[in-house]
């Protein structure tokens, strides 16, 4: 009786966030989930539940995939159907988006990568600067310890410049320009960062094609760049899959002075009191930092961000929004 009980409340608490008539619910036997297309009474409205449309083609980083094909075309599916139904995080990303692609951006043009390895992001921490993978990958690019120090970053007990959002992005950018070099596709350079450089250029001597889209990997690699596009297709124009937000739920980008540090910190609670700020706001703008102290043993030159007091609280009909499908 329980397992039935859920199953409906389930079915109608989703239902009624009215998705586009979308739905999914959890199998309670297996655990899977389930599609749903059925009509459902929600007061007096019918909800119908089908599955989202699947294009003919989609594009990334300036490629046309050919969704004809049936093989890519489930491949797309899968992660169409993950994705669509993944609520609480799209909007959590939507939101964040705002604040972080202003940052990302302008670094993936100058470093000569595409415009939309910034979705490489998206999936890998759902924008969130704090992420840490079980393997210890870190901050918004989800970068390894080594891999961070072969590209220049530091990456020590009370710094790591892995969740330097600036800094982490041209180590990104970085890695697969290196990848690109060797594969001419930056489909294929995108997967390297979830199955590794030497493996992807292996797979291709073996199976002969540099093409991303015709080659067998991992079941993982063989996902991670169909979920990259996905969040580019829904996050492009989120209404299409019912994600409605107002401009005042999109969160701003935080207007900091910078301080030039090259000497050891001792305290950084009294450092940030001196600048007129909290300790939390201190780490929340600079989650580099990673203990109450910058040792700093090399004098190094770091770049301390110190949010201006006027930014703290913005009237919601200030807020920039960064891509005006977002919101209503």
């Amino acid at each position: 009786m329980k397992k039935v009980l859920l199953l409906i409340v389930s079915v109608v608490s989703v239902g009624a966030l009215g998705f586009n008539g979308y739905s999914v619910m959890q199998d309670s036997v297996g655990g899977g989930e389930k599609c749903v297309q059925s009509n459902v009474s929600v007061g007096q409205a019918s909800v119908r539940y089908d599955a989202p449309p699947i294009p003919d083609k989609v594009y990334f980083c300036g490629e046309a995939v050919d969704l004809s094909n049936y093989y890519l075309r489930e491949r797309f599916d899968r992660e169409l159907l993950s994705f669509s139904y993944w609520h609480s995080q799209v909007f959590l990303i939507i939101k964040r988006a705002n604040r972080y692609f202003p940052v990302i951006e302008p670094i993936l043009e100058r470093e000569g990568v595409p415009d939309d390895m910034k979705y490489l992001a998206v999936i890998e921490s759902n924008l969130d600067q704090r992420s840490v993978s079980p393997a210890k990958a870190a901050g918004m690019w989800q970068i390894m310890p080594e891999t961070a120090k072969e590209h220049g970053l530091i990456v020590e007990d009370d710094v790591d410049e892995r969740y330097n959002l600036e800094k982490a992005t041209v180590a990104a950018c970085d890695y697969l320009k290196k990848t690109y070099a060797l594969t001419n596709d930056w489909a294929a350079a995108a997967a390297s960062y979830n199955t590794g450089r030497a493996r992807v250029v292996h797979q291709m001597e073996a199976q002969q094609t540099n093409c991303y889209y015709d080659m067998l990997f991992s079941e993982e690699t063989n996902r991670y760049v169909f979920r990259i596009i996905l969040a580019k297709y829904v996050l492009e124009n989120p209404r299409a899959f019912g994600f409605y937000l107002n401009k005042e739920d999109l969160y701003y980008p935080v207007e900091c002075n910078t301080i030039m540090v090259d000497s050891t910190i001792n305290n950084l609670t009294d450092f940030a009191k001196g600048y007129g700020i909290s300790y939390q706001l201190l780490k929340d703008s600079n989650p580099w930092l990673r203990s109450n102290k910058l040792l700093n043993k090399k004098n190094d030159t770091f770049y301390v961000k110190m949010p201006k007091k006027e930014a703290l609280k913005v009237n919601p009909a200030d807020i920039n929004v960064h891509y005006e499908k977002w919101v209503k």
